[in-house]
């Protein structure tokens, strides 16, 4: 099992540390809620690291991205940042990544994880463009800054102006002593903030001062477990959960990354599914009733028929009730519609809501 540069440091704090994705990982620190609770209304610091780094550079760098993506990358600038997916030639997702515009003809694409070698393989397959590419995974270490004082505790370590900065932008520049720092204005957690990109050999020295700068805003280190149900609050998809190889983006409600402006890998099917309508759609729901909905809990009809699965589901910390993502017949797709949760012998009545679940 592998460790990011900061492992050593959250087993210091005394993290519960578990394998995830092939790392190390801190799942918490204090507990779920008040982690979760802190990044809602202050700031948090998550290590994710282990996400994948690819620099793709060259005057058709821009042409594989289109090839591959679902999304029309032509449209960012240099200094901003776009949500994308890989489709692949079945109708699934190969994974979901954020594509950075670093110069005119330079990119970074941000990968999950456990999908790394998978989506390097898939990239690589799709380059006969001759589009130099470096896997920069290994060297690399991310921090998430995340929650509504992020800006404010972070400034003093920085002459970019956090606290204009635009949603999905980014600047490259010093931070906390050390140069070429990547600072993004996204995250994972709907509570706002930052991710930082930076070398692996500056990870403690960054660590150690980010939570000076932050001592005053009572800052703290925050588990995956957080970052999960943070996610949730706010519908957003985690891959190997609500998609897969076999999800597409339409049935997943990413219509709004798939742009037929272009060609792109399997677009002839994705165009149909979405003329006609995908067969099934990730719906968002809420218990009406107490009880928690599980991954893979079944979803079934009011005469107790299955119609669905989870794919995501917690006890939501800022809401208080049980709330999931899940597939279900388009029919069932509608907000208000009833649907009923399998939760050991009983069938919890949930309603479908419109995302996302947490609004501020």
């Amino acid at each position: 099992m592998k460790n990011t540069a900061l492992s050593h440091i959250h087993e210091a704090l005394g993290a519960k540390m578990v394998p995830f994705a092939g790392y190390n990982m801190p799942v918490q620190y204090e507990g779920v809620n008040i982690e979760h609770e802190i990044v809602r209304t202050g700031v948090g610091v998550f290590d994710v690291s282990h996400m994948g780094e690819f620099h793709l550079k060259g005057e058709n760098a821009l042409a594989l991205i289109q090839k591959i993506g679902s999304n029309d990358t032509s449209k960012i600038v240099v200094g901003q940042a776009q949500y994308s997916c890989m489709p692949n030639n079945d109708g699934g997702i190969v994974d979901d990544l954020i594509i950075y515009r670093i110069a005119e003809e330079e990119y970074m694409l941000v990968v999950n994880a456990s999908n790394i070698e998978k989506d390097w393989n898939w990239i690589t397959q799709h380059n006969d463009l001759g589009v130099e590419m470096e896997n920069k995974s290994e060297d690399y270490s991310l921090l998430a800054i995340q929650g509504p004082k992020a800006a404010e505790a972070m400034q003093s370590l920085t002459d970019i102006d956090l606290v204009t900065m635009k949603y999905y932008t980014f600047e490259i520049g010093q931070f906390a002593g050390v140069n070429n720092v990547i600072v993004s204005a996204t995250g994972y957690t709907g509570s706002g903030g930052f991710e930082i990109y930076f070398k692996n050999d500056d990870a403690e020295t960054i660590w150690n001062e980010v939570f000076k700068a932050g001592a005053a805003f009572n800052i703290k280190p925050i588990g995956l477990a957080a970052r999960d149900t943070l996610r949730l609050e706010m519908g957003y998809c985690l891959y190997g959960n609500d998609i897969n190889d076999t999800t597409s983006p339409i049935e997943a409600g990413l219509g709004w990354i798939t742009k037929f402006t272009k060609d792109f890998v399997n677009a002839e099917a994705l165009k149909k599914q979405k003329e006609h309508g995908p067969e099934k759609r990730l719906i968002a729901f809420e218990l009406d009733e107490r009880g928690i909905p599980r991954q893979d809990y079944d979803i079934v009809d009011s005469e107790g028929k299955k119609i669905g699965v989870v794919t995501s589901g917690t006890m939501s910390p800022s809401l208080g009730k049980g709330i999931g993502l899940g597939y279900v017949p388009t029919i069932f797709k509608d907000v208000g519609s009833k649907i009923y949760i399998q939760i050991r012998k009983k069938q919890i009545p949930a309603t479908v809501v419109k995302l996302p679940f947490y609004k501020k």
